[in-house]
């Protein structure tokens, strides 16, 4: 059903998106629906907390990889935010619903999915900001650089151009070290 919500999402939008949708595309019953949630708006907060699980995860696991499949390697500031941002881009281009749900259906879902939203938000400034282990004034700097890349890669997103995502890569990492000389 989590899958389903965020495909509905993706395809139809949120408004447009009804709990019969949601029934069709999982194969389940309107019973079955409603013993797991309260409504449309609980199914879509669960699938959005899912899917934030399931990439910061991959993130924090991608910031401590060892190489070529070995044990975790110690890595530099600008080791470590590479590593992280090539998993969260590839896994934007690699899963479109994934990528429209988190980056763009929360806006449409209502005021408790906007919190959420911006509690991700909050959580990948908190990311940077530990993988630049920045003093408290360069929180600004931390949270510029989640605002651009979330805006490049939301612009992509939106547009179709998922495979264009990983090609963002170099030229964030390059902002980056402007921004903040630990990612030099």
């Amino acid at each position: 059903m989590l899958r389903a919500v965020a495909d509905a999402v993706a395809e139809e939008g949120y408004a447009a998106t009804t709990v019969a949708s949601v029934l069709s595309r999982a194969g389940v019953s309107r019973e079955t629906f409603y013993q797991q949630f309260r409504d449309k708006e609980d199914c879509f907060l669960v699938a959005f907390d899912a899917s934030v699980e399931g990439l910061m995860r991959a993130i924090e696991a991608a910031t401590d990889e060892g190489v070529s499949g070995g044990p975790p390697q110690p890595a530099g500031p600008r080791e470590r935010l590479d590593r992280a941002l090539r998993e969260y881009l590839r896994l934007m281009t690699r899963d479109a619903t994934l990528a429209g749900v988190f980056l763009v259906g929360a806006y449409g879902a209502g005021p408790a999915a906007i919190a959420r939203r911006a509690a991700v938000f909050e959580r990948f400034v908190q990311t940077v900001v530990s993988l630049a282990d920045a003093e408290p004034a360069d929180h600004f700097a931390c949270e510029a650089l989640v605002g651009a890349i979330s805006s490049l890669v939301t612009t992509r997103v939106t547009t179709g151009r998922l495979a264009e995502l990983p090609d963002l890569r170099g030229p964030i990492l390059e902002v980056a070290a402007r921004l903040l000389p630990v990612f030099s």
